[in-house]
């Protein structure tokens, strides 16, 4: 017999899991950061012990910092915009490997990243995020175009811009059906959690090497970006016409007493 599917209340509404998102769109840049700051704002943003998410180097000293918008068409927490901070990391429960077992990992589909900055423009999604995942949810106003072919997004927070991100077009990649599983990881509160984030479909991807520009502003988020000594050019950028997601409940892998 099957179990019964976990629940949430959140402000007054039942939320069932898993939470499907039945129409997705995005955008992202990754940029090189140096390993050490990142391993330093990780460290600075929870108290997890020696459980915290090591950044993946890539190559000596280097790791990937990826900023994405996310625009949330359809979904059991209802529409929303989100722009992501997101290192890619290691299992915190295994020992360090080298950066050659690190990218072979990744290319073979291990994907691990830890969701460091989430702002969104909905209370509601803002709840679930912080209450379900632990997923470190916060305030912003959004300008975002995700319908012409060069993808650009301004956030403002607290009336400081964070960041302006425009992204070019790329070469277009076959569509995907295949479930995908990223393993996302969150801090807030003393708790590092593991999601399993479950990609469905993708379909209108386009990506590139290069072919983002980025723009910090005045807010700490963008302060912070900068100390990571990203690359003045993008690594790679793409975009997501839709998606289809699904996401679990969250695993506590360790928690501050």
């Amino acid at each position: 017999m099957a179990s019964a599917a976990s629940t949430h209340d959140v402000l007054g509404t039942t939320v069932t899991m898993p939470v499907e998102i039945r129409h997705a769109r995005c955008f992202v840049a990754g940029f090189t950061a140096d390993s050490d700051a990142v391993e330093h704002a990780i460290r600075a943003g929870g108290d997890a012990g020696d459980a915290y998410p090591r950044p993946l180097r890539i190559r000596p000293g280097r790791t990937m910092c990826m900023l994405v918008f996310v625009d949330y068409v359809d979904g059991d927490l209802g529409p929303y915009n989100e722009f992501g901070v997101c290192f890619l990391v290691e299992d915190p429960t295994r020992p360090p490997t080298s950066p050659i077992r690190a990218l072979r990992s990744l290319i073979g589909g291990d994907a691990r990243a830890l969701i460091h900055h989430l702002p969104v423009d909905g209370d509601f999604t803002l709840a679930a995020g912080r209450g379900i995942w632990g997923f470190p949810k916060t305030l912003a106003d959004f300008e975002v175009d995700h319908d012409s072919s060069t993808k650009h997004g301004r956030i403002v927070a607290d009336g400081q811009l964070v960041a302006d991100l425009t992204v070019r077009p790329g070469i277009r990649v076959p569509d995907s059906s295949q479930d995908t599983v990223l393993n996302a990881y969150s801090q807030l509160d003393g708790v590092l959690r593991m999601t399993p984030w479950r990609l469905t479909s993708a379909s209108g991807t386009r990506t590139r090497i290069g072919g983002a520009d980025l723009v910090l502003g005045t807010h700490p988020i963008a302060d912070e970006l900068r100390s990571l000594k990203l690359g003045r050019h993008a690594l790679m950028a793409s975009s997501v016409s839709r998606i289809t997601m699904a996401f679990e409940d969250a695993t506590v892998i360790s928690a501050t007493p």
